[in-house]
């Protein structure tokens, strides 16, 4: 009578460690996942950096594999302005920048030599939670 009640017991741990082993293996529900998925937000809806920084086909449509590897820019200043960019960087994956001046960066809309980004670049002015989660998102499309 103990055997299939142990038996039952093993089996329902044995069940529950695979199952909540699988949900953290994936990491689609822990902290660092979340954090990623709100940057991606912020980049793709509310700062569209897509729009600039990624090339886009005749069709106007993003060029498959090449989200957020800089372009060269479709558009100008209206009025002369010579600090305008003509072309974007490549934010996938933040080449050169570390984690805190990426961070800095967006929170104060100020390179890490204190100049502010060239237009058309905005000079964004966000929170720290905000700044942590676009840098974690742009870091892990490398």
């Amino acid at each position: 009578m103990k055997t299939p009640m142990i038996l039952a017991m093993a089996a329902a741990l044995l069940a529950i460690t695979v199952v909540d082993h699988s949900a953290a293996a994936s990491g689609k529900s822990g902290p660092k996942q979340q954090q990623i998925a709100h940057g991606e937000y912020l980049v793709k809806a509310i700062g569209q950096c897509g729009d600039c920084h990624t090339p886009m086909n005749e069709k106007g449509e993003f060029v498959p594999g090449k989200w957020l590897q800089g372009k060269k820019l479709d558009f100008a200043a209206t009025v002369p302005m010579p600090v305008w960019a003509d072309t974007s960087p490549n934010i996938a994956g933040l080449p050169g920048w570390d984690r805190e001046k990426a961070v800095q960066f967006f929170m104060t809309g100020l390179a890490p030599n204190g100049q502010p980004a060239r237009p058309p670049m905005p000079m964004y002015k966000m929170n720290r939670a905000d700044a942590e989660a676009v840098v974690a998102y742009l870091q892990s499309l490398k």
